[in-house]
């Protein structure tokens, strides 16, 4: 009989004497929820984030009725059991959703899906950002922070560089250079977390968001003292020349939006994809991310991998801080909206799966511009509006929050495993000593392609 087919005594006994779940048991301590979240298929993850929308929604229709009904209007918006309400809960989701793509018959690119698509691009480069960093086990909140100085360089560095070239070949030379400016300084500003935790032992999560408010400081004092535009009252930068921004290609030019910043975004999450899932430096950050210890024995420089994965991560945010600039504003203005945090919520969305980031920034798209939509067409409070978007972003991200989890409980002790290393497919040495794909039967270390050097 094998050990996956022979009773857990020790488990049981646990549970009827009061013992601490896990301990020497082999059995991991989470919840049975937790554990079957965790060996969900994609399908079924896809099922249940649906079905969450659907709670959402409901959740949410509630609301919107109650709060119709506590509000004093001259004519009810609609009824239902013979009783008025102020606000129609089934108007406001139309608006919220559908409403975000503004009218497609008489309009494919009007201004309202222009308004959609250039926040999920932006929420695209953050996600991405942010799912690399959860990825190798770092939990990066300073994207925020790293977006704004990549965009505060790019802009300045983008405003300079116009002066030497203009016309076409200015727009084609200063376009990668203000993304390449973007993605170094985020980078340089990520490096400085990644460094402190890989050789100071620093907590990711404090050294990031002190750092978030840092940028803003500096980016604020640079700009008042050293970059304002003199001809504005505004705390910003010098508008930037037409040729030296992202051409609108089928949008209107104040439509703020560019369909090549989209193809870019949407190329970047396919690379990033590659490289974490098909190259040896993505297998050493999955490996640090799922099993630090066991990656160390097998020859990954943590120390390196931490450092790489968030300079990685800051690039990809002030990538989209330079995109925030060179596409929606033109030059550099303090107060940036939020996108890093919501990165944040867009990476659990998506799983932390690079391709998985595209849809969940375009479902935040579709919530940011559809609110807009809402707040003008429709006598319902922004407060409650912020509220329907909060459930649902709450009901479809906890799932996947707990799998991530739950995912990071399961790894340290896998149910069967001994408390075995486990590889990012979760396979193991059995009991026999056979080895499942990429895991030395000697050492249970997680080896690349099965081999592990001698």
């Amino acid at each position: 009989m094998s050990s996956d087919d022979t009773p857990n005594t020790e488990t049981d006994a646990a549970d009827s004497d009061g013992r601490e779940p896990g301990t020497n048991t082999g059995q991991s301590d989470a919840p049975a929820a937790i554990e079957r979240l965790v060996r969900a298929s994609a399908v079924e993850r896809a099922l249940i984030s649906v079905s969450a929308l659907l709670l959402s929604v409901a959740v949410g229709f509630v609301l919107i009725l109650a709060a119709g009904r506590m509000t004093t209007c001259s004519t009810a918006a609609t009824t239902y059991f013979g009783v008025g309400f102020c606000y129609d809960p089934v108007t406001v989701y139309d608006l919220l959703f559908l409403g975000a793509f503004g009218d497609l018959s008489s309009d494919l690119i009007n201004g309202q899906l222009a308004t959609t698509l250039s926040q999920t691009t932006v929420l695209m480069f953050t996600g991405v950002a942010v799912a690399v960093a959860f990825r190798a086990g770092i939990f990066n909140i300073g994207t925020q922070g790293q977006l704004v100085v990549g965009a505060l360089g790019s802009a300045v560095a983008t405003l300079w560089a116009s002066t030497l070239v203009s016309g076409v070949v200015g727009t084609l030379l200063l376009l990668p250079f203000g993304l390449a400016v973007g993605a170094f300084v985020g980078g340089v500003y990520g490096a400085i977390p990644g460094a402190l935790k890989a050789y100071a032992d620093a907590n990711e999560v404090i050294t990031t968001i002190m750092l978030n408010f840092v940028a803003t400081a500096v980016a604020l004092y640079l700009v008042q003292d050293h970059f304002q535009d003199p001809e504005s009252v505004a705390t910003q930068t010098v508008p930037l020349p037409e040729y030296a921004t992202f051409p609108s290609v089928i949008f209107r030019a104040r439509d703020d939006f560019s369909l090549v910043a989209f193809v870019v975004a949407a190329a970047l999450l396919v690379a990033v994809y590659l490289l974490i899932e098909r190259t040896s430096f993505g297998y050493d950050l999955r490996t640090s991310g799922i099993q630090p210890e066991a990656a160390e024995y097998g020859g990954v420089d943590a120390a390196r991998t931490v450092v790489a994965s968030m300079t990685l991560s800051g690039a990809l945010a002030g990538m989209g801080g330079a995109v925030y600039v060179l596409m929606i504003i033109g030059n550099f203005q303090t107060g940036v909206p939020a996108y890093g945090f919501d990165g944040i919520t867009v990476s659990i969305l998506a799983g932390n799966n690079p391709l998985g980031v595209g849809f969940a920034a375009l479902l935040f798209g579709v919530l940011k511009s559809g609110s807009i939509v809402v707040d003008v067409g429709t006598d319902v409070p922004p407060q409650l509006v912020g509220v329907l978007r909060g459930l649902i972003i709450l009901f479809v991200a906890m799932p996947e929050f707990f799998r991530m989890i739950g995912t990071r409980v399961w790894s340290v002790r896998p149910s069967g495993s001994g408390g075995q290393p486990v590889t990012d497919g979760g396979t193991v040495a059995d009991s026999r000593g056979d080895v499942e794909d990429d895991v030395d039967a000697e050492s249970g270390v997680p080896t690349e392609g099965g081999e592990r050097d001698e």
